[in-house]
């Protein structure tokens, strides 16, 4: 009761007040200047799948090294399941032909339609298979930097050497949320930062790049805007892999670059080697460029899944939202076989052009 009546008290008395020292740092804190949200990003030290074991196998420098790094095609069994067979063959096509590391469940390799599941047991299973043959790059990065976090650390655990991290997409950031997002997924390890703006909506300005490239865990940028911001980078010794196909010997041989992430490298790794590896060859870049101009005329990787159907290395099973090129594409891509040598292709059946319902479309999956 003494307790009520003192309440009772307090509220009829104007006088009672919050004590001053309460009072005063409210009004502190609303005056306040604010501050980047940078500052309040804890620190990754308690996250509790981080194994130094796991990360100390690779060392950014050892990315920094690659020339020739394939973003790999996954294929599909009929009922949408991962053909790890025919994936398997397509792998080791890579390491035979010279590719020096892949991309696992990239863009290319339809990590969009993967649910994290199969994303981390794919990166495992390459791990297992090809490690000690081919740096594995696992494509964990996410718009989410709660499920970038997650995923890196469950894809460092299962052994890949290095991260694909790319820039928050569609619910897009600022400049400072982007500086954030990379400082708090990069201390997890060995990273390549992917700019694509065509896809994410949103261009990472070199200044984000300049910035987060004080961590030593950065290897290197995957860059698709061009040469001239492949040179700008290089001309200040970060690593820059181009992301663009058509300008990836012009990238490597006069601006710095220190190769590619290739989609081509797919079907004619051989080709994509010695484009890589054996200096300046413009003959050989200008009877490549009609083949990768194909590749893109529909959003990758649709003409990579369907040529890899025309050549008899996957089955002709597609997850939706993507479909097989027309009949007309198809024709065309075996005239561009025809013309740069069917021996330069990985397989060995001869290429088809196939009908339409040869193709198995899956929703479900």
């Amino acid at each position: 009761m003494a307790a009520l009546s003192s309440s009772s008290m307090c509220l009829r008395d104007s006088t009672c007040q919050l004590p001053r020292s309460v009072s005063t740092n409210y009004y502190k804190r609303r005056s306040a200047k604010w501050r980047s949200p940078q500052a309040a990003v804890i620190p990754n030290l308690h996250l509790p799948m981080r194994s130094f074991e796991v990360k100390n196998r690779t060392s950014p420098e050892d990315i920094k090294s690659l020339r020739l790094i394939t973003a790999i095609k996954t294929p599909y069994l009929p009922d949408g399941r991962f053909d790890l067979e025919a994936y398997d063959v397509l792998v080791n096509m890579q390491i035979v032909n010279g590719a020096e590391g892949v991309i696992v469940g990239g863009t290319t390799g339809e990590g969009q339609l993967m649910s994290w599941d199969e994303h981390i047991m794919l990166i495992g299973h390459t791990v297992n298979c090809f490690g000690g043959s081919i740096k594995v790059i696992g494509n964990t990065g996410s718009n989410s930097t709660r499920e970038a976090i997650h995923a890196t650390e469950q894809g460092f655990a299962v052994g890949m050497h290095a991260a694909l991290h790319i820039n928050p997409y569609y619910g897009k950031t600022s400049v400072e949320g982007l500086i954030s997002h990379f400082d708090t997924v990069l201390p997890m390890g060995p990273a390549i930062i992917y700019n694509v703006p065509s896809r994410t909506g949103q261009d990472i300005p070199p200044r984000v790049i300049h910035t987060v490239a004080q961590s030593p865990n950065l290897a290197g940028v995957k860059e698709c805007e061009g040469n001239d911001r492949v040179e700008q980078y290089t001309e200040k010794g970060i690593v820059v892999w181009s992301g663009n196909d058509d300008q990836c010997h012009d990238a490597r041989w006069n601006h710095g670059a220190t190769g590619v992430i290739s989609v081509t490298n797919n079907l004619v790794p051989g080709l994509m080697q010695k484009l890589m590896f054996e200096g300046k060859d413009p003959a050989l870049n200008s009877k490549l460029l009609p083949l990768i101009d194909w590749l893109f005329k529909e959003p990758n990787p649709i003409a990579l899944n369907t040529a890899l159907v025309q050549l008899g290395v996957v089955r002709p099973v597609f997850r939706l939202p993507y479909v097989p090129l027309p009949l007309p594409k198809r024709v065309e891509f075996v005239n561009l076989v025809k013309s740069i040598g069917r021996e330069n292709f990985v397989g060995e059946k001869d290429v088809q052009v196939l009908d339409d319902d040869d193709f198995i479309l899956v929703g479900r999956y």
